[in-house]
């Protein structure tokens, strides 16, 4: 049973279920950090012309009065306490800046490719609906919890322009940002790339097949 299998079990036995993507782009060919990084087309950033974060519809219903939200505070938190299909309590290990929250209200759900980011680096040729898919895709590690001063310190940046405090967190952090671009096939500037490759040089498994 993979992995996001068992998560949409998780969820639907508890009253949520998984979200549809109708539209989403093929899935990833395989391949490692590295590889995956090499792959990914090298352009400018974009213009922001025309971008509002109305254009990615988020979050998405996964179930009566639950959303995406709630379904990730379950799937990263500890002794989650429930309100119907709402998270009102439990336990979040924030990895970028490496905090223990109990209150969900100090908890933020990361994009790890900032909408924005993506507008940029082509997600303005989509349509809506995908950007949709973008916004709210558990499929990938494009979703995280983690406190919500972290997440407001990142803002639209990407690599060249911030990392996590924690840098126990850089390789996996790096392998996320690659694996959600390459998967659906945005753009990187040259300064992303380099400062992606630096995060990944001393991880012994993004060399890995």
């Amino acid at each position: 049973m993979t992995a996001a299998l068992a998560a949409a079990l998780a969820l639907g036995a508890a009253g949520c279920v998984p979200v549809d993507e109708p539209d989403a782009p093929p899935s990833d060919s395989g391949g490692n950090a590295a590889q995956k990084l090499a792959q990914l087309a090298v352009a400018n950033a974009g213009s922001m012309k025309g971008y509002s974060r109305e254009r990615f519809p988020h979050w998405r219903d996964t179930g009566k009065n639950c959303d995406v939200r709630d379904s990730v505070l379950k799937r990263d938190g500890e002794d989650i306490r429930l309100s119907g299909c709402n998270v009102v309590a439990g336990r979040w290990e924030s990895v970028y800046d490496d905090r223990a929250l109990t209150d969900p209200s100090d908890v933020d759900i990361d994009h790890m490719v900032p909408l924005a980011n993506a507008w940029r680096s082509g997600a303005d040729e989509w349509d809506d609906a995908k950007r949709g898919d973008f916004a709210n895709d558990m499929d990938r590690p494009q979703l995280i919890a983690v406190s919500k001063s972290s997440n407001r310190a990142k803002g639209d940046q990407d690599p060249s322009q911030w990392k996590p405090a924690n840098r126990s967190f850089w390789c996996q952090y790096a392998e996320n940002w690659v694996t959600v671009k390459h998967h659906w096939r945005l753009t990187v500037t040259n300064a992303e790339k380099a400062a992606l490759t630096d995060m990944l040089e001393g991880c012994t498994w993004a060399s890995k097949p």
